[in-house]
């Protein structure tokens, strides 16, 4: 079957439109890395470039591979490997490791020709500015020796418009001016006055330019001063912005560190006010929590421990120790006897007024009994009605033999 004119044939590689043109190998570093680029190009098949990069997968577009081919210009190493990696690797089975050693030598080679020959070029085009840069001398005003200052009389055979012209012109201009001019002597004159003037035309031709050369290097002397000094006129209107920047921002920084000056002082002139009315707070009696809690604590039997032995009828004091260990005070509280015995007793002994944490010694008045025995009385916190307080507490009591 007949391809169509734009299809492409894998076994020839035709393209469609104009053939890209191979590069000279011989015509330098970047044609050479090119050219073996083709040879690749052309051992894997000879692939499209937009096939390279779409259809075999190269990571780089179809211009950049084609840019690659061209020789103008060095392609870069990603642009390379993935130009070389599709081919040598994917397409003709080559080693990864090997290919990208390879090819990297070349390309590393090409390279560094291309930067030696680049710095080559701009030594060369530097030297080349610096030889023509005599010829664009400015012109100076006429020296003392120019044809207006020479007397009326001098003879016409001097032809001094060439030592002139030489003086005015550059070194070089000057010195073909006054060749010039010693030659129209010998047509003016004979044989012996062109002989005696024109060495002295070439003469004061070459010292015209040497002059000429002198003020024209102090021109350009005072041309560099006078730019130095305009340089360093713009460098300091450049830094005076900066400056003024500066000094706002130090003027800022002054501010900021006076008002924290300030504040320091008043808070070391606030804080012992504060401190000291804390201080005279009363602690005697702290607030009273919202929840409160009411309860006791028997420390000892200050007289008369259990068991003591008393004599019948005998009068004694007995005296115990408790603490309130609650955070309620006690006020109009009493301890009030829980049962009858032998031994005589009150009912009911007052608590004087405790507060939390206080502690009290409640003293009761016993008569023994007459008769020998055991005698034990239980007493129990109570208001002044009667009732119960710290129901859930145990009894206090007093238990005495009497022998």
């Amino acid at each position: 079957m007949a391809e169509s004119p734009g299809s492409q044939d894998e076994n020839t590689g035709a393209r469609r439109g104009r053939r890209p043109v191979r590069p000279d190998p011989a015509s330098g570093p970047v044609a050479l890395f090119a050219h073996r680029l083709w040879e690749l190009k052309e051992r894997a098949g000879d692939p499209s470039f937009a096939d390279m990069s779409s259809r075999l997968g190269a990571a780089a577009s179809k211009s950049s591979l084609a840019a690659a081919a061209r020789g103008n210009t060095l392609p870069s190493w990603e642009t390379t490997w993935e130009f070389v990696r599709v081919l040598a690797v994917d397409r003709l089975g080559q080693d990864a490791n090997e290919a990208r050693r390879e090819w990297r030598t070349h390309w590393e080679q090409a390279s560094r020709t291309t930067t030696s020959a680049a710095t080559v070029d701009q030594a060369a085009n530097a030297a080349g500015t610096a030889d023509q840069n005599p010829t664009d001398t400015p012109e100076e005003k006429p020296s003392s020796n120019t044809p207006s200052e020479q007397p009326p009389d001098t003879p016409p055979s001097a032809h001094p418009a060439s030592s002139t012209t030489g003086a005015s012109n550059a070194a070089g201009v000057g010195a073909a001016d006054s060749t010039a001019g010693a030659g129209g002597t010998t047509d003016a004159r004979s044989a012996g006055s062109t002989a005696g003037a024109g060495p002295a035309g070439d003469t004061a031709g070459a010292g015209k330019a040497a002059g000429t050369r002198s003020a024209a290097d102090a021109s350009n002397a005072a041309g560099t001063g006078s730019e130095a000094g305009a340089g360093e006129g713009e460098a300091a209107a450049a830094g005076a912005p900066r400056s003024r920047r500066r000094t706002r921002r130090n003027a800022v920084l002054a501010g900021a560190c006076a008002v924290l000056g300030a504040g320091a002082i008043l808070i070391g002139w606030v804080l012992p006010h504060v401190v000291d009315d804390t201080s005279t707070e009363p602690t005697t009696h702290p607030t009273q929590p919202a929840t409160p809690y009411d309860d006791s604590v028997f420390e000892k039997d200050v007289t008369y421990p259990d068991g003591s032995v008393v004599r019948p009828g005998e009068s004694f004091d007995k005296t115990w120790r408790i603490r309130n260990s609650g955070n309620v005070p006690w006020q109009d509280r009493y301890l009030t006897r829980m049962n009858d015995t032998p031994c005589k007793a009150p009912k009911r002994v007052g608590i004087g007024p405790v507060v939390p944490g206080e502690s009290i010694d409640i003293t009761v008045r016993v008569r023994a009994s007459d008769s020998p025995g055991r005698c034990k009385i239980f007493w129990k916190m109570t208001d002044a009605h009667g009732a119960p307080l710290l129901a859930a507490k145990k009894p206090i009591f007093l238990d005495v033999t009497v022998a």
